[in-house]
Parts: structure tokens; C-alpha cells; sequence
């Protein structure tokens, strides 16, 4: 092709010798017309983005054609995500509710959110009030068989010894492989890996079932009340803090703390609410610390051997007693004169 036989594409005008040509796909242009088909100013760079066979600068072809992502609110170059009725970047179009990107693994809508599969079942769980598999996302009828801290049908899964179908009633233990010393690498790779059991076979192994969880114990195991206990499960009946070594008090098969166990069953001083130290007094169906019955009136010290009156459930020394009003003593005198029990 000669030079007289050549023509800019968009003036249709003829090239001078030596004038300098751009050529873009086959097609030649002066350089003063190789411009943006909208502000008509050359390309920067020489960067331009061809629309309909119009090229345009990089800014007005996002400002005339490039979608906005609805999340970030940055123009979308390249790949497109179509959803919700908006233009979204690919790493933009997330679960509204575990920020799991949704551009290739699909989206369900659900109260006008775009939610991925596993969260979708959640929410559908929550209100039906049922449990979600973590593996099919399916809703779970019946009672969900715990693994790993997660819940699933238990259908999904075999006992690892002899290959029946599990159910909720699964244990999960702690794999022993037994690889000899210099077989690291193996040893590394199953050292907490867990393994299903149904319970017949894993009754066979003698794991100890804790009494609260109804869970293995593969750490320490707490002994009482005749069964064996999580550390964390063993706790108080009353508050339902764990005893974590501390000494506990049994009554009629329930463990209790110190404290509770004397505020539910005795020794607890009426005055500071303390369990009673060393000896105990009891009196006036209550009890009391020795250092703290003393007479409601004159705060004075009463011992085994006084005599003492009561008034509003209360201890009165005699001293005291007899400032009362006439009238108020013979209704005191009436009544069942308190003795004090020795110490016990």
C-alpha cells in the first residue's frame, strides 16, 4: 500500500511524507485526530477504551459507560457482577452477614440481602427454630450430631471403627495414632485429628463420659458424686460456678460450693451472712458466729451460760429486758423462753 493510497480514518484526509501516522487495529490516523471521541483530547498515555467503535480517554469512558459498584461507589472495570438490580466488583458482592465473597459461588436473596448458602440456612434455622448442618446446610429435623464444634446430620458421617451410619448419639474422641519415633511427619498431620465413634464401639475404648455434656474427657477428669466431670462442668447446683479443685459439699447427690452449701443447709451467721468459722451458735432457729450473738439492744456479748429473751426474732439480754414496759415483758415472759445451745 502506498502513501497516496492511504487516508486517516476519521478526517478521510491524506497523509504528508514523513508525517508521522497511528496506526490502531489496522487503521491509521493523523495524530492530531487520534483523540477522545468525547473531550477530543489526545490519550494519555496512549491509553484508550473502545466502545461501539468509538474510542474514548479512560475518564470519560467511565464517566459515559462504566457501571459504578453499588458498594464501593468506584467505577467497574473488567468483570461485572449483575445482582440485587446494581453493577458490583467481583470482591464487593459479599454475604451481608459473614462477608464470604458470592461472585462464583452463587447467592440466595432473602429480605432483599444477598446471603451465601450456609448463612441463608442459618437464618432460615433461627426462625423455624431448628438447627442448620454445617456441611449440607439442610435443616436438621432431628437431634444434630456435634463434631468440631459444629453441628450436622449424622447421617454424613460412619463410625471410624466399624463403618456405621452415625446419629446424634456419635462420641468424638481424639485420634492415638501410633506411628513409631522417627515417622514425624505422619504423627504431625493426625496428632489432633478427631474421630466418630457409635457408642458401642466407643464404650470398648474406656473414655470416661463427662456427667454434665455427656461429651469424652480427654484431659483431666474430675471424680464425684460417682461420675467423672469435665473440669469446667463440675460445678456449684446453686451458682453454677466451677470448683476448679476447690472443696465442694454434697447433699442428696448435688455438689454445692462452701458458701451455698451452708446458706442452703445451715451455719450461715444471721448477722454477716458468713459461713460460721470454728464454733456455732444456734438460737432463735437461726445461727450465728460466736463473736456475733450479742443482745439487739445493748450490743453486748452473750455466752452459753446467759440468759437472754427474744424480741423480734431477736436476742435480749436480761439487763435490757427488764427496761421494757411492764406490758411488753409479761407478753415476752408468755412466750417460750429461749436457751441458748452450746457450742457445736
Amino acid at each position: 500500500m502506498t502513501l497516496e493510497s492511504m487516508f486517516c480514518t476519521r478526517c478521510s484526509e491524506g497523509f504528508e511524507p514523513h508525517e508521522k501516522i497511528v496506526n490502531s487495529n489496522g487503521e491509521l490516523w493523523h495524530t492530531q485526530c487520534f483523540v477522545c471521541a468525547q473531550c477530543f483530547r489526545p490519550f494519555q498515555d496512549g491509553i484508550f477504551y473502545e466502545f461501539e467503535g468509538r474510542k474514548y480517554c479512560e475518564r470519560d469512558f467511565h464517566v459515559l459507560f462504566a457501571p459504578c459498584c453499588n458498594k464501593c461507589g468506584e467505577f467497574v472495570i473488567g468483570r461485572v457482577i449483575k445482582a440485587m438490580a446494581a453493577s458490583w466488583h467481583p470482591q464487593c458482592f459479599c454475604c451481608q452477614l459473614c462477608n464470604k465473597e458470592l461472585a462464583d459461588s452463587g447467592f440466595i436473596r432473602n429480605q432483599n440481602r444477598a446471603l451465601c448458602h450456609s448463612c441463608n440456612a442459618k437464618v432460615k434455622a433461627q426462625e423455624t427454630g431448628r438447627y442448620v448442618c454445617a456441611k449440607c446446610h439442610g435443616l436438621i429435623d432431628e437431634e444434630p450430631l456435634r463434631f468440631r464444634g459444629e453441628l450436622f446430620h449424622g447421617y454424613h458421617f460412619n463410625c471410624t471403627t466399624c463403618s456405621v451410619e452415625l446419629d446424634s448419639t456419635a462420641r468424638e474422641v481424639k485420634s492415638r495414632p501410633g506411628y513409631a519415633a522417627n515417622d514425624m511427619l505422619s504423627y504431625l498431620k493426625q496428632k489432633y485429628n478427631n474421630e466418630l465413634y457409635c457408642l458401642r464401639c466407643h464404650d470398648k475404648m474406656g473414655v470416661p463420659i463427662c456427667g454434665a455434656c455427656r461429651r469424652p474427657i480427654e484431659e483431666r477428669v474430675v471424680t464425684a458424686l460417682g461420675k467423672n466431670w469435665h473440669v469446667e462442668h463440675f460445678v456449684c447446683a446453686k451458682c453454677e460456678k466451677p470448683f476448679l479443685g476447690h472443696r465442694h459439699y454434697e447433699n442428696r447427690g448435688l455438689a454445692y460450693c462452701e458458701t451455698h452449701y451452708h446458706q442452703l443447709f445451715g451455719n450461715l451467721c444471721f448477722i454477716c451472712n458468713q459461713v460460721c468459722a470454728g464454733d456455732v451458735f444456734t438460737a432463735l432457729n437461726k445461727a450465728w458466729c460466736v463473736e456475733h450473738f450479742s443482745c439487739t439492744v445493748c450490743d453486748q456479748k452473750l455466752t452459753q451460760k446467759s440468759k437472754f429473751y427474744e424480741y423480734d426474732e431477736k436476742p435480749v439480754c436480761k439487763k435490757c429486758y427488764e427496761k421494757f414496759p411492764s406490758e411488753l415483758r409479761q407478753r415476752l415472759r408468755e412466750s417460750h423462753e429461749n436457751t441458748l445451745k452450746k457450742p457445736v
